[in-house]
This record gives C-alpha cells, structure tokens and sequence, in this order.
C-alpha cells in the first residue's frame, strides 16, 4: 500500500462527514478518482491539487492546480489565494483534474530541462571559442525567448563551478513522466520529446549499459572497428 493510500485510510476513519482532505503531492490521478470515491462513501471530500513551484514556492508563491468538488473549492479557495503566486491558482475541474494537469506540466518540465541540457552540452564542447557558459544562461534570462525560472538555475549553478565536478550524471524520474508516457500511448498521442527526455533519465542510471557494449561489438563483427576493452 503507497503511503497516500495508507494516509488517506487512516483518515476517512478520523474524520467526519462535511470533511475535506487535500491532496497537495504528485499522486496518479487515476488513484486520486479512486480515492474520491472512495472517500464520498464516508460524506468526506477530497481536493486534488498539483502543486509547482519547487522550493521557491514557499517563499513566491506555488503554482497550484486544482481538481474536485467546486462548491469545496469555493470554500477553500482563500487558503489556495494565500499559497500561491499572483495568478497562480484556478479550479481545473473534477475530481483527478488537478493531478493530471500537474502529471502533464511535470513531462513537459522533463522535456525543457532536457533540451536545455542538451543545448548547454553543445556549447560546453567547443571548447576552442572559450565560451561562458554562466554568461549565456544570465544573458539568454533577459529577453530571450527561452527565458525561465530554469534557466536563471542553469546561471547560478554554472557561475558556482562551469564545469561541474564532482557531479554524477546520474537523474532520477519521480514517476509522474512513466504515467504520462502511458496516458500518452493510451490515447494515441504522440510525445516524442517527453518520451525520450524519459528515456535519458533510465539511461543516466546505467554504467557501462549493455546495448551500448553489443553496438560496440557489432561494430567489430561486421566492420573491423577496435573495440575497448573494461580492465
């Protein structure tokens, strides 16, 4: 049992009819329904909101996306004023919108951080224009079409050290993207972007991964290529 299930079954026998339980985390909406439902046995209603922001939320203000009974809404609806960033909040719908919103802006999150990862790698390697990679980022922040929160990251932490030593290029998925990807599929959607932004991440956590190794071998068989060998 996930520890929203285990949270959400202690609380439906806590709480009374007229209650509200608000699902603030990144939850799979289709649990969040299925919580819903299960809930409104009991006369007890749950609010999903996807919520973006990151750490600086608390101190601007979230992104907040929200999902369930309106009329629950409209009476909670100060407590999301106060949470979030001017503008920063609005009813999505049903019961699961909020959460499906908020599965949705995290691929595409995967899919810009990717780009950029890939863009400022491609600076990094021509290395005979001495770039500065932290200037570009700083500049690219002030105008640009592709200006974001993201970018300003992408400025502080190579003003910190360009070259990033002493870092494993190793990310982890959260799971919201897995979801995405099969929603995607599912309904006949194609997100090649989103999808291979995924597929980096799995391969980020291997060493030496073996598709790479039999490619190299297969390059010896059929070509004579030399192949390096691993101690």
């Amino acid at each position: 049992m996930s520890p929203t299930d285990t949270v959400i079954q202690y609380l439906s026998g806590e709480l009374s009819s007229g209650d509200v339980i608000i699902d603030g985390g990144n939850s799979n909406y289709i649990d969040t329904i299925r919580h819903s439902k299960d809930l409104t046995k009991y006369g007890i209603q749950l609010i999903d909101v996807g919520t973006s922001g990151g750490i600086g939320g608390f101190s601007n203000g979230y992104c907040l996306m929200i999902g369930g009974s309106i009329r629950f809404f409209k009476r909670l609806e100060p407590i999301f004023k106060i949470l979030s960033a001017p503008g920063g909040y609005f009813y999505v719908g049903g019961s699961g919108t909020g959460h499906f919103v908020k599965m949705v802006h995290n691929g595409i999150e995967y899919g810009i951080m990717q780009s950029y990862a890939e863009g400022f790698e491609l600076l990094s390697a021509k290395t005979e224009f001495r770039l500065d990679l932290a200037k570009i980022a700083d500049v690219w922040g002030h105008g640009s079409v592709i200006r974001s929160w993201l970018l300003e990251l992408i400025s502080v932490t190579l003003k910190q050290d360009a070259s990033l030593k002493g870092i494993k290029g190793r990310v982890e998925d959260s799971g919201e993207s897995r979801w995405l990807v099969k929603e995607a599929i599912d309904l006949g959607v194609p997100i090649p972007v989103i999808s291979h932004s995924l597929q980096v991440r799995f391969r980020s956590k291997q060493e030496n991964p073996f598709a790479e190794r039999l490619l190299a071998k297969l390059r010896g068989q059929f070509g004579g290529h030399s192949i390096e060998r691993d101690g």
